[in-house]
């Protein structure tokens, strides 16, 4: 029988790739995912490129561990300050999230005219901008820091009037500049529509999770790698399992805003944990 059983690896650095897992589950129902949360370490986005990278790596160590046949990088941060490197040291598949997001900006913006919004790091990486000028040169690129987004997201505070004030300060240098607007944080997609009605109608937002999980599923065609079809006399590996590095029960009790359903069973890694530096 065709296929590899093998589970999916993804990581970020707590909660925001959740909405990547759910992008890929909706797309590949077939698939086992393993997920992995640096609780312990969180934020990447305030930390530097040689951080962000030995964490990185110390995740896909782990997930190794876990025989996966792939790894998505699900969060902006590393994939702008660690992906490259992985991708040189680690012989199996490794994707982030900032270069599907950029190709899907390129293909749906009408003049080039791109906004990027996402955490310290990531903006202050260039990565988008280096990507997009590849992708399109001439392009205009608007990049804004939103730090507080994430905080304010795993709050729980969507629809709060101080979410709504704070988004209007960091949207205001990007409103009437751009015709696309990348969410460069795995947290953002939870304020599409307070960014969306901010923006208005004629912007177009870029949803690097969904972006991800499309181009993962093209990956996984090219190395083939798939998991067997159960409709074809496979077994199947419809699958999850969560671990993180500090906090099992509060992540439990946070992942229902982004996946909109209960995990249950998330597993601490001690070895994981004790590397806080």
């Amino acid at each position: 029988m065709k296929g590899d059983p093998r589970p999916i690896g993804i990581f970020d650095s707590g909660l925001g790739g959740l909405t990547v897992l759910r992008a890929v589950r909706e797309r590949m129902l077939n698939e086992a995912l393993i997920y992995f949360g640096d609780t312990a370490r969180v934020p990447y986005g305030t930390k530097s490129a040689e951080t962000v990278t030995r964490f990185s790596r110390e995740i896909v160590e782990f997930l190794l561990g876990l025989d996966v046949k792939a790894v998505v990088a699900a969060c902006n941060s590393a994939s702008a300050l660690a992906v490259r490197v992985l991708k040189a040291e680690y012989k199996l598949p490794i994707m982030g999230v900032i270069e599907p997001g950029a190709r899907l900006a390129v293909a749906q913006s009408p003049s080039g005219r791109i906004g990027v919004i996402g955490t310290r790091a990531t903006i202050a990486s260039g990565a988008y901008e280096r990507a997009l000028a590849g992708l399109k040169p001439g392009s205009t690129v608007v990049a804004q820091a939103c730090p507080l987004f994430v905080s304010l997201v795993e709050e729980g505070w969507i629809d709060r009037p101080a979410t709504r004030l704070i988004a209007e300060e960091y949207l205001a240098p990007l409103r009437g500049r751009v015709d696309t607007l990348i969410l460069g944080c795995t947290h953002y997609p939870l304020l599409k529509p307070l960014i969306a009605g901010l923006m208005g109608p004629d912007v177009i937002l870029i949803d690097s999770a969904e972006s991800c999980a499309v181009e993962l599923g093209g990956l996984l065609d090219e190395h083939n790698l798939r998991a067997p079809d159960p409709a074809a006399g496979g077994t199947g590996a419809a699958r999850e399992r969560f671990y993180v590095s500090d906090a099992p029960e509060l992540f439990a009790r946070l992942s229902t805003r982004f996946l909109g359903r209960d995990v249950r069973d998330v597993r601490l890694v001690p070895e994981v944990a004790e590397l806080r530096g």
